[in-house]
């Protein structure tokens, strides 16, 4: 199963391309599409609530394994700058450059694009990603794209056998009630198979659920795998009490402060002692304050723009996470939000 976030400015032809990629689905701040043929099954989804809020583009890309990058004929604006930040920031490791619109302009300029983009992107996680050319009008094109994705499918694949060996976990978007049913939630697979009657925990509340069936593209299941995308009914759990952001888990850490082994953009303007950052870790989000900065070992009131430091924040909301997990520091009051990621101070 192939899962992929396509992300740009409002004026990058994104939800076009989106629409061509599968059938209109869940409608919220950010859109699903799904596609299955031929042995292949895809979910597409489109930060329909970004650039307005960037908690839909980090929703999305937490949800994907591959980003689509849509740059149209004019060239990356501020908010293509915001998306390629955060996905450095993220280490998003697969993900294709689609030059939109290409027969609004001419062969030569969509060169020029694409090394305008290699000249931004080198040195970041995205230097090594591919480049297509897309109609928005006759979608010339898209069956190429299609295969491009497909093929790093396969790839994905095979680095998500990785997280088998760690405990079951599953990221939770979406918590409803069925009647005769109760309490479903729709998700991500992201470590180890689940199986029906497996009793896990719903963090950072801990409360504890059974799963009662498992339900993968309406069709039922027993298992679902690492990286799958699934439909989940659950026991001795009401859908009140899970939310997006939820982890379905028996081995989450809980806390309302966090010590973070971060580094900063070099597009941040660097943080001080006292700032209140918005927190993202998985689907969870929380603003937290900065009591004290630490860089090599001594404590200072402020660090610059690509600076490394540790940090240690307080808030008032438990979020749930494991000591991999990734951390996104952002600042929603500046230009350019995204500000650092970290992972927790072991």
């Amino acid at each position: 199963m192939t899962k992929i976030t396509i992300i740009g400015s409002e004026k990058s032809g994104r939800t076009t391309l989106a629409a061509k990629l599968g059938e209109k689905g869940t409608v919220a701040d950010i859109t699903m599409y799904e596609f299955a043929k031929s042995g292949h099954v895809l979910t597409t989804i489109d930060a329909t609530g970004y650039p307005t809020s960037i908690k839909p583009l980090l929703t999305a890309l937490n949800l994907s394994d591959i980003a689509l990058v849509c740059i149209p004929p004019e060239g990356p604006d501020a908010y293509t700058g915001e998306c390629l930040v955060a996905l450095d920031l993220l280490g998003y490791k697969h993900g294709i450059f689609v030059l939109t619109k290409s027969d609004a302009t001419y062969p030569y300029a969509l060169d020029e694009l694409q090394n305008t983009i290699k000249k931004i992107t080198a040195d970041t996680c995205m230097q090594n990603w591919e480049y297509i050319a897309v109609s928005t009008t006759s979608f010339e094109g898209m069956d190429e794209l299609k295969e491009m994705v497909f093929d790093l499918s396969e790839i994905v694949d095979e680095e998500l056998q990785q997280n088998n060996d760690q405990p079951a976990r599953v990221m939770v978007d979406q918590s409803f009630n069925v009647t005769g049913i109760g309490c479903v939630v729709l998700g991500v697979v992201t470590h180890r198979t689940i199986h029906a009657k497996d009793k896990m925990n719903a963090y950072p509340a801990n409360k504890p659920a059974e799963i009662r069936s498992i339900q993968m593209h309406d069709v039922d299941v027993k298992s679902a795998p690492t990286g799958s995308r699934v439909g989940l009914a659950l026991k001795n759990i009401q859908s009140k009490n899970i939310d997006r952001g939820f982890v379905l888990s028996n081995e989450e850490i809980v806390s309302m402060s966090l010590t973070l082994n971060c580094t900063l953009s070099p597009f941040s303007k660097g943080i001080a002692r006292d700032d209140v950052t918005h927190i993202f870790v998985g689907l969870q989000s929380a603003p937290m304050r900065v009591e004290t900065i630490t860089v090599d070992g001594d404590k200072v009131e402020r660090t610059g723009p690509g600076s490394q430091c540790i940090l240690y924040l307080t808030g008032s909301k438990e979020i749930a996470y494991n000591t991999q997990d990734r951390f996104i520091l952002t600042n929603l009051d500046e230009n350019q939000r995204f500000m650092a990621s970290g992972f927790i101070e072991i």
